[in-house]
């Protein structure tokens, strides 16, 4: 290859590099309609409003494909995410959705993995025009038609568990072309749902698990509610009445732990 050629396609990669990384660099709280949100987040909630949302949530499914859904379901193992697709702007922006999730969740181990032989969520980045496409390869064509005439999600995710009620694998699509507002919503609410809360709720205002609230960040509500889930005390397979009976003492120890990583007044 002459010198010359060899430097501009050097240059090229340089410039497209630096590029993606402009574009990565871009967080949560640097997008206008984030910020607004962040500033105006309700933070102050009665504990009745607290375990309100988290049987909500923790219970049932919003799309119900097979098995129970009136039992406790989450990891009971360390979270592994391998981000599938070609953006690398995006990537950069998941693993640090997932860094913000492992901080801000106590005892729920989560981190980005370089292989997918190493992960057991799985999240596929695509073009929205690829969405249907690729809800289709992963659930069939049958499922697909279901899910895009009950849901019409821009995003979707769900999970697997085995007799025990613990996921064992979670399946998260996104979209990365629907602008960095849509990519930030739907990346922390398909993941946080993965990881247990998958039923949506529309009595709820303050979570992003109501299909009329969109956050675009891991909002101190929705804190509340995975540390509900993720506490040692919650395990998988637990019924309401059993939850309900340790709710207490495992949400006086969350309410410290959300005041403290938010810096909250007691």
């Amino acid at each position: 290859m002459p010198r010359h050629r060899s430097s501009i396609l050097l240059l090229l990669a340089a410039a497209l590099a630096a590029a993606d990384a402009i574009v990565a660099s871009v967080t949560a709280a640097e997008i206008p309609s984030i910020a607004a949100r962040q500033r105006n987040e309700k933070k102050v909630f009665t504990d009745s409003e607290i375990v309100e949302g988290f049987l909500k949530t923790a219970f049932g499914a919003e799309y119900h494909l097979a098995g129970k859904v009136d039992r406790i379901r989450k990891y009971d193992s360390p979270v592994r995410v391998f981000a599938d697709g070609s953006r690398s702007d995006r990537k950069a922006q998941l693993a640090r959705i997932v860094a913000d999730i492992g901080a801000k969740v106590q005892h729920l181990d989560i981190a980005m993995t370089e292989t997918s032989e190493a992960a057991n969520v799985l999240v596929k980045l695509v073009r929205d025009r690829d969405l249907y496409r690729t809800i289709t390869t992963f659930y069939g064509a049958e499922r697909a038609r279901e899910i895009r005439s009950s849901l019409d999600p821009q995003c979707l995710s769900g999970f697997r568990k085995n007799e025990r009620y613990e996921i064992e694998h979670s399946d998260v699509i996104l979209t990365v072309d629907n602008g960095d507002f849509v990519f930030f919503d739907c990346a922390y609410e398909e993941l946080l749902q993965s990881l247990g809360p998958i039923n949506d709720t529309a009595t709820v205002p303050w979570t992003m698990f109501n299909d009329s609230v969109s956050m675009g960040y891991f909002d101190v509500y929705d804190q509340y509610l995975l540390n509900l889930l993720y506490d040692p005390r919650i395990r998988p397979g637990m019924t309401v009445q059993e939850v309900k009976a340790v709710l207490p003492e495992v949400l006086a120890d969350v309410r410290a732990w959300v005041t403290k990583v938010n810096h909250l007044a007691e």
